[in-house]
This record gives C-alpha cells, sequence and structure tokens, in this order.
C-alpha cells in the first residue's frame, strides 16, 4: 500500500557524497563499519546462538542509554516478532540509583554502549553478572569495562567517532543486533539479508531528502512516526534533530499519535513517518492520511529498501542521518559540536 493522495514522493537519488563534516564522513563510512562488524564477529555470533539455544530464555533483557537504547529498543521488536520472546529495557538507575536487586532468572542481558564506561550501564551489568545470567556487551571500544567484564562481547569495530552525533556506531549496534537475532532463527532470509546489509546501506546514501530537508529548514516542531522496528529509528531521528539542529521533535508510534498527540496537530504542522513495506505498513498509511485530512503537512519519504523489510529501519536511518547533516549545516550550525553535550555521557 502506498500512499497516494497523501503525501508528494520525496525520493531523489544522488549518487556523490559530499563529506562536509565529522558527521557526514561518519555517516558515510557506516556501510564498511557493519561489513566489519558482521565478518568480525562472525564466532561471536555462533557463540550467542549456542547460549540462546542452550539457555532457551523465558525472556531477554537489555539496558543502554540514548541512542544506544534506541538500538535496544529496534532489537526488542526483533525478539519479539522473530523469536516470539518477549524482551524488556531495565532502567539503569533502579540499580545505580536506587539500589535494588532484581529477579533476573532464565534471561539473559544484552547491553549496548558506544563507550562502554558509563557507571549506571556497569551497574547493571555488575547486577546481572550477580543473578547469575549471561551478558553480552554490544560497544565500540573492546577495552572498555563493559566488554571486559561480559561473558561476551561482540565489538562494532566502527573505529574512531568524532562528530558527538553518534551515526555509524547506532547503525553498527543495530545491525549487530539484528545478527544476533537471525543467528537465533532459521528464517533464511533474514540472514540473507543481514548479510546484505552493507551493500544496500551503501545505496542508502544515495537517497535524497530534499523536500524534508526544506519544510524542517523553517519548521519549530514536528512528530516523527514509526511502528514495530521503525519506531525505534523515529526516536533515533527525533533525538538527532533536538541534538544538531535544535528542533524540536517528538517521536511517537504511528498508532498512539492518534490518541492525545493528534490534538496538536494544526495546518501545515510537520510529521515524518517512516512507513517500510512490513506488516505494520498499511495501518501506518492510514494514520498518515487521518493526520493529512487534518492539514499535517505529511513527509514519507522513499528509502531503499532492503531484502527484508524489518531491515528497512537500519536504511531508512543512514539516509536520515545524511538529511539531518545538511539540515544543521542550513541552519549554521555545527553538527559534530552540538553547543550542551559530550560524546560520552557518564550517567548514573
Amino acid at each position: 500500500m502506498d500512499f497516494t493522495n497523501t503525501v508528494r514522493d520525496l525520493g531523489s537519488v544522488e549518487q556523490s557524497q559530499e563529506f562536509a563534516s565529522h558527521m557526514a564522513e561518519e555517516t558515510g563510512d557506516a556501510p564498511a563499519a557493519v561489513r566489519r562488524a558482521l565478518n568480525g564477529n562472525r564466532e561471536a555470533l555462533r557463540q550467542f546462538a549456542k547460549e540462546y539455544r542452550t539457555r532457551r530464555p523465558a525472556y531477554l533483557l537489555t539496558s543502554a542509554r540514548g541512542s544506544s537504547d534506541h538500538a535496544a529498543g529496534y532489537f526488542k521488536y526483533l525478539s519479539e516478532i522473530v523469536l516470539g520472546l518477549p524482551c524488556c529495557s531495565i532502567g539503569p538507575s533502579v540499580v545505580s540509583i536506587y539500589g535494588a536487586h532484581l529477579s533476573l532468572r532464565d534471561s539473559m542481558l544484552i547491553t549496548v554502549s558506544q563507550s562502554g564506561r558509563s557507571p549506571d550501564i556497569l551497574s547493571c551489568q555488575a547486577e546481572a553478572k550477580r543473578a547469575g545470567i549471561p551478558t553480552i556487551a554490544v560497544t565500540n571500544d573492546e577495552r572498555s569495562p563493559l566488554a571486559r567484564d561480559a561473558d561476551l562481547c561482540l565489538p562494532l569495530s566502527a573505529g574512531p567517532e568524532l562528530s558527538v552525533a553518534a551515526t555509524k556506531t547506532f547503525i553498527g549496534s543495530a545491525a549487530l543486533l539484528a545478527a544476533m537475532i537471525a543467528a537465533c532463527t532459521d528464517d533464511r532470509a533474514l540472514e540473507d539479508g543481514v548479510a546484505r546489509l552493507p551493500d544496500d546501506l551503501e545505496q542508502a546514501l544515495g537517497c535524497r531528502w530534499d523536500a524534508v530537508e526544506d519544510t524542517l529548514a523553517v519548521a519549530q516542531s514536528l512528530y516523527v512516526l514509526g511502528r514495530g522496528p521503525s519506531l525505534a529509528m523515529a526516536r533515533e531521528a527525533a533525538l538527532k534533530l533536538k541534538e544538531i539542529c535544535r528542533l524540536h521533535a517528538e517521536a511517537y508510534s504511528a498508532a498512539e499519535v492518534m490518541h492525545g498527540p493528534m490534538e496538536l496537530i494544526g495546518t501545515g504542522f510537520p510529521v515524518l513517518v517512516f512507513a517500510p513495506a512490513d506488516a505494520a505498513h498499511a495501518t501506518t498509511a492510514a494514520s498518515a492520511a487521518a493526520l493529512a485530512k487534518a492539514e499535517a503537512h505529511v513527509l514519507t519519504p522513499r528509502h531503499h529498501p532492503t531484502l527484508n523489510p524489518l531491515l528497512d529501519p537500519i536504511s531508512i536511518i543512514e539516509t536520515f542521518y545524511v538529511s539531518a547533516e545538511r539540515l544543521s549545516r542550513r541552519l549554521g550550525l555545527d553538527p559534530d559540536a552540538p553547543r550542551l553535550l559530550n560524546k560520552v555521557t557518564r550517567t548514573r
């Protein structure tokens, strides 16, 4: 189902990419970084799948902050859709601040952290080890305390990331997490899709979202919508728009937006919709049509499809990063250096 009569086709293709910032350069390196991560973690992926099949956990747990938590949110949907296994996120502060001892039996903890050094994330992993469940770390720093103390580490191998805004580490995290799910199932289509991700991400770099940039360049606020696995990417996009464009953006499920948030819709209010061709596409299209009828300016940019629609959100966020970096510079900002943010946030 398409969005005919709801929005314009916003996709165009540009084959050459001018790297004007560290963020742009690092986004451009994401396909190669994903290839390195997938190739370098083949044995670790086999170990994870073996541990999963041996233990047959009743549920999975994730622990993460910021962009890494959005990657973990993507993993949650894949776990529940593909494996039929509930997955929930632990709020690290329940351990680090409130000192809770959690009942974690029959589970496995997957911690996602670019730096692997935030104290609250480390305390959560320590609590999981105290409870005797397997701990798996997905991080870009193999020398970090998180990597050192985990039972199994899957390094991102993304190399240095100089921009404050995480791009290739986020994409690498999402790709590795998808590979972990694929390793635990006999879904050949998902396995093949993961294997082809680096090539698909190369193509995603060439997609242009010019109409999105034109609209957001004069916007004061917007909604970013997704559903299922793409909801995690909507949250990541909204965060990046705040970080590097100083633009008030809120992410919602394409279902939840039809409740309270819809009341804020006015004529021309921008709504950016991420809508891969998965099982939620028809209902997302219906929500977009309802918002357009309420006179929202609905934007559904074209993305490069992958072999499996469950992986399309990774392709979508790759293209979004390219567009957001251009928008930031267009607004006279430095996408590499937000005013109030640091590369590593050490929360407790």
